[in-house]
């Protein structure tokens, strides 16, 4: 077991350092800016973001996984097996209209399949800039398409006939590509080869560490320790991690001899001869490596300390190598504590929307952006100096360049206020896009919160907004659906408010017109007595009306005063009917959902059978994204003089997989009554549901129990394996042999595991839902709930009142209280009882 393990170990790292190699190579091939790969995903279906190299992973999450269905160039591209060649952001809007809203930059893209011999194994793509809409530079696609041959033919002889090898479950690695400009005075770089241990270092390195050219010529070892040798031992593993596809997340923060500063950033180099081998254990041959020094360089760019504004310099991966005096102290942060972090660890004010779609504007388009941002709190003392700033991004090959300027400094008195937080002036193909992606983001959003949401994430920052408020209609009040920004409490009075009340959400929605506010003085004197929630800002009413029908209300709210010129009068209005008709959808949605976890709570059983010997107990949460029915059910069956306990969830959601389910229970409950072992009633239950060819499959655990003796015979068909919890002992997982889903192959067979269940001992039957957790491996989760089904039989031992049922609220707690389940959880517990 455990060298089946290590081998699976070194495939990954072996997968890593191929795929990142590919990806640096694929840069170099097309002049790009940013490459990546996708690899299928362990849900069937969908295809994940494997690697992605020259930009950093948290500013693309949205794209780290998509259904390959969807209509973006990479799913076409692995779903028709060809080539996806997107010139400019011309055609990228005529084609992939969701996919130009989403990046509204000016780029092109190629999107390349990895060939697998039957269907693709994924897709290489790669974005490059391009000087204007008509994208006459060269590209040599015969040559990316070699590399994407060539990485699948690397692939397939990494699987070795195991397609489970290449599927990607995890978050992407990022890889830092190498510098495209030369290094200035206080850099250094040098690469590594770990066959050989040799290393090459350019003569910056030399100067920086203050050594002759042959003084670390031999190992890496001599090079460690000529970087910091008291922390040699950080430097050696960073290197070896590199090499087997494993590099770090930042730059590593070094101590030198003499105590001064140092910054090493390595990446899997993809030089020729850079591919795994068997030889070095899947390593890639080379190490590409940059020492920076912090102390050197601001006395290299000294002038930039005398700067009044605040300078940042970030790397392709969003990792700050440079921070002047003014930037410390605007941002309220040591230098220390900037350098070496990722702008969204040290900075997190300056992250999240809008902010993001400023950054991804500045990495993948040639054009500065320029925006204002709102730091919440305050810096610089109870003045609050710093709490706003004016922020100019300049993009570069290898850097990005960012300047703070105090928005004190960028009033005059008397004089206009700068735009709104979020407001950008930057490329002017986002301003452009804005009205599509809220457009594109609407049809995703299926319930009356996430539509919410989507207003909240993609609107209010589009605008400079701080506030929002949705009221929707219902018996002729306006009830409130969605508040943010305002004062706790505030708007309470307004909620329920009937339609003859006259205030700006009920008259906006009687008249149909749009009610705009340059100011709150404005505000008072149309409706004097109105209280107010600031003293100053400004404020627009939008009706929300759906092919005729009224629906709501919303409110959008501004700190400061503000026009509202006649393009946003127009835009915002018309805004406001996509969000009305998609208000109205999720209303309908709302209503059919409840209808059908109505079916589906009808299917589950209302109690569970019961046993003088034996204790049981059942959980059932539904999922919460799209509140789409599943198909996980549980049942307890009274069988002969013992019970058959099981166990199943049906691949899919909707109502067609809570009625597959309702059919598979009630042929297990009449297979197990015939008093059968478990493997027959799987197989019993295998063949009805390929004769119903309903198009699905399912999971199934089924387990025999003669409470008299605890003989118990087990049966899996895909299923998570049970954990027991023996009294006086520690809960295991119980890896017993299973066969395939029920529903694919007619002639499966479902070996039978026997164990005897002593009394007092829990056994417990999960579905994935309880322990799958996004990006997170499965038998991660399946360790956290044997940890928990540990401590829970603990309390229950201490004898503080703690059923069985106890066991199970415990054991579901946290997915009951997360915020998002995407999938439905199902629990069922047994316990054996002692005589008397």
């Amino acid at each position: 077991m455990a060298g089946s393990g290590e081998r699976a170990v070194r495939t990954r790292a072996r997968l890593a350092a191929l795929l990142a190699n590919a990806s640096v190579a694929a840069l170099r091939a097309a002049d790009g800016r940013v490459a990546g790969v996708y690899l299928r995903a362990d849900t069937p279906g969908f295809l994940r973001l494997a690697v992605l190299s020259g930009l950093p992973g948290p500013l693309f999450r949205p794209w780290w996984r998509v259904h390959v269905d969807r209509p973006l160039p990479v799913c076409d591209a692995y779903r028709l097996g060809q080539p996806v060649v997107l010139a400019n952001a011309t055609e990228a809007v005529r084609r992939y209209p969701q996919f130009a809203a989403a990046l509204p930059f000016p780029f092109a893209s190629v999107h390349m399949p990895v060939p697998g011999g039957g269907e693709p194994l994924g897709v290489l793509a790669v974005l490059r800039p391009v000087s204007g809409d008509d994208g006459d530079e060269p590209l040599d696609r015969e040559l990316l398409a070699r590399l994407a041959e060539g990485l699948g033919t690397e692939l397939r002889a990494l699987a070795g006939g195991d397609p489970d090898a290449l599927v990607w479950d995890g978050e992407p690695q990022c890889v830092r590509p190498p510098a495209v400009r030369p290094p200035q005075a206080a850099v250094g770089r040098f690469t590594w080869d770990p066959g050989t241990h040799a290393v090459r270092a350019d003569d910056r390195l030399h100067t920086l560490l203050g050594l002759a050219a042959g003084d670390f010529a031999g190992t890496g070892t001599a090079l460690a320790q000529a970087l910091a040798p008291a922390e040699a031992y950080r430097v050696l593993a960073a290197l070896r991690d590199t090499a087997a596809g494993r590099p770090p997340g930042a730059p590593l923060s070094l101590r030198a001899a003499d105590g001064a500063p140092r910054l090493l950033d390595l990446w899997a180099a993809a030089d020729d001869g850079a591919l795994p081998c068997e030889a070095h254990g899947g390593a890639v041959a080379r190490v590409g490596g940059v020492v920076f020094d912090p102390g050197r360089a601001a006395l290299a760019d000294g002038a930039a300390d005398q700067l009044p504004q605040g300078v940042l310099c970030l790397d392709r991966l969003g990792v700050i190598v440079y921070a002047n005096a003014a930037a410390a102290r605007f941002t309220g942060r040591a230098r220390e504590a900037l350098l070496g972090r990722t702008l969204w660890d040290a900075l997190p004010w300056l992250t999240g929307p809008p902010y993001d779609d400023h950054l991804r504007g500045a990495l993948l388009s040639p054009e500065p952006v320029h925006f204002h941002v709102r730091r919440p709190g305050g810096a610089g003392g109870a003045s609050g100096e710093y709490d706003g700033f004016a922020v100019s991004v300049h993009p570069g090959d290898d850097l990005l360049t960012c300047t703070l300027v105090p928005a004190s400094r960028m009033e005059a008195p008397g004089g206009p206020p700068p735009p709104g937080p979020g407001v950008a002036a930057g490329p002017a193909t986002a301003a452009a896009y804005r009205p599509i992606a809220l457009a594109i983001a609407l049809t995703d959003a299926v319930t009356a919160e996430q539509v919410s949401a989507v207003v909240m994430r993609e609107l209010l920052p589009a605008f400079g907004g701080r506030r929002l408020a949705i009221y929707l209609l219902q018996e002729r009040h306006l009830h409130l659906a969605w508040e943010s920004g305002f004062p706790p409490g505030f708007l309470e009075p307004f909620d329920g408010v009937a339609l003859d009340a006259r205030i700006p959400a009920v008259e906006t929605l009687a008249t149909g017109r749009p009610l705009f506010f340059e100011s709150m003085r404005q505000l008072a004197r149309t409706y004097p007595g109105l209280p107010l929630d600031a003293e100053e800002g400004s404020r627009a009413f939008l009706p929300l009306i759906a092919s005729g029908r009224p629906v709501g209300s919303c409110v959008l709210g501004f700190d400061r005063p503000r026009g509202f010129s006649a393009e946003e009068r127009t835009v915002l209005t018309a805004l406001a009917g996509l969000i009305a008709h998609a208000m109205e959808r999720a209303r309908r949605y709302d209503s059919e959902a409840a209808l059908a976890r109505g079916l589906q709570q009808a299917l589950l059983p209302s109690r569970l059978s019961a046993h003088p010997r034996v204790e049981t107990a059942g959980r059932y949460l539904p999922g919460t994204e799209g509140l789409d029915v599943g198909g996980d059910w549980y049942d307890v069956v009274e069988s002969g003089d013992g019970l058959a306990l099981v166990i199943g969830d049906v691949q899919g959601h909707g109502v067609q997989a809570a009625a597959t389910m309702g059919q598979l229970r009630s042929a297990v409950r009449a297979f197990a009554l015939g008093d059968r072992p478990p493997d027959e009633v799987l197989s019993g239950t295998n063949h009805l549901l390929i004769g119903l060819d309903p198009g699905q499959f399912a999971s199934c655990c089924c387990l025999r129990l003669d409470p008299a003796t605890g003989r118990t015979r087990i049966a899996r068909a895909g299923h998570p394996p049970p954990l027991l919890l023996s009294p006086g002992d520690r809960a295991r997982r119980l890896d017993i042999p299973g066969g395939v889903v029920l529903g694919v192959d007619p002639g499966a067979r479902y070996p039978v595991t026997e164990l005897v269940l002593e009394p007092d001992a829990i056994l417990a039957l999960y579905t994935d839902g309880l322990v799958e957790r996004a990006g997170a491996d499965i038998d991660d989760g399946i360790a956290e709930l044997r940890r928990g089904l540990d401590r829970a039989g603990a309390a229950a031992a201490r004898r503080d009142g703690l059923t069985l049922s106890g066991v199970a609220d415990r054991l579901t707690a946290a997915a009951r209280h997360a915020d998002a389940r995407p999938d439905d959880v199902a629990l069922l517990l047994a316990r054996r009882l002692r005589h008397g």
